[in-house]
């Protein structure tokens, strides 16, 4: 009930305050919309995943470029829930000194092969890359003399596999590295002559099924289009979170905040309309960013880096990244 309130005063204040002109980044952390569409053409130009959309038409917002009403990233993967990565963490072994491992002037450090990893499980789930897999993308005779030329051809390589299978007193382990002929088919089609091996024609028929049947050695993930919008109340960008599950289904909100640090995810983060387009979505709340960010450019001038405010943005997302940690 207080977000609803809230989200109701903040849309009628906009209506009537005015857009911000003059400059305050380095005193206040803010933006005003044409430093806003600065910092978005550098990170658009330096990182290209990222995009300017216009959005929808009724959304328009008349103080931004209607080309450039929003920023997007789109499929980007999240393997794990946040919790499943604070889970990893926790289970992490410290080695220390006088522990196996553990050197002579007392340092620790973290164990990498514990029951917290998912090291065994992912060697055990890759596929077997055998000497088939390798000539799959090489063994490709386009434009050949004719059908019959290239089953001449094929006949020849077979004789003479069969030669050197009969004849070879080599060892065994020779022999299993030199690919058999009877394991690739030919496909004829006019005249071309295409050899595959025999286990990818196979797989190519029962793609369907294979699929169907979830054996096809492909990670599903979660992934999301990320975008950034400009906040006329806040006077600062607003990140938004619009998810899709393994099946790339639409994400209901609220699953989102599974993958949002639990520091965060009932806190900052929100669900609300997005400011572009027709649909709910989670986002993080601004409320804080002007003060965050006054806070970061700060630290990087008392360092010596007196960073511009086209770098707003790539420093905004380095931020960002500390909440959405997957």
């Amino acid at each position: 009930m207080r977000h609803a309130i809230h989200n109701a005063f903040k849309s009628t204040a906009e209506l009537v305050i005015p857009v911000r002109s003059s400059s305050a980044f380095k005193e206040k952390g803010v933006l005003t919309p044409d430093e806003f569409v600065a910092a978005g053409d550098l990170l658009v130009s330096s990182c290209p995943t990222w995009s300017w959309e216009a959005g929808e038409v009724s959304k328009k917002r008349s103080y931004l470029p209607d080309d450039k009403q929003y920023l997007v990233t789109r499929n980007i993967p999240c393997v794990c829930r946040a919790k499943d990565l604070l889970a990893g963490k926790l289970e992490e072994e410290l080695v220390g000194a006088g522990g196996d491992g553990g050197d002579e002037d007392g340092e620790a450090w973290v164990s990498t092969g514990g029951p917290g990893t998912r090291a065994g499980q992912e060697e055990e789930e890759i596929a077997d890359m055998s000497l088939a897999d390798d000539v799959a993308g090489k063994l490709s005779l386009a434009e050949g003399e004719g059908s019959a030329a290239g089953a001449g051809e094929q006949d020849e390589a077979e004789a003479q596999a069969d030669t050197n299978n009969g004849g070879s007193g080599g060892d065994d382990d020779d022999d299993d590295d030199i690919p058999d002929m009877e394991d690739f088919v030919v496909e004829e089609e006019d005249d071309t002559v295409t050899i595959q091996p025999r286990a990818v024609a196979k797989a190519t028929g029962e793609e369907a099924g294979a699929a169907a049947g979830g054996d096809d050695k492909i990670l599903r993930t979660r992934t999301y289009d990320l975008s950034v919008t400009y906040d006329k109340y806040y006077q600062t960008p607003r990140f938004w979170l619009i998810g899709y599950d393994e099946s790339r289904q639409l994400l209901k909100p609220e699953l989102a905040l599974e993958d949002v640090s639990a520091e965060h995810a009932e806190k900052t983060v929100t669900i609300d309309v997005h400011p572009h387009l027709p649909l709910s979505s989670a986002s993080i709340h601004p409320c804080k960013h002007a003060h965050v960010m006054k806070r970061l450019v700060d630290n990087l001038s008392e360092g010596g880096k007196e960073p511009s405010v086209e770098l707003y943005l790539v420093i905004f997302l380095k931020f960002i990244a500390s909440i959405v940690p997957t």
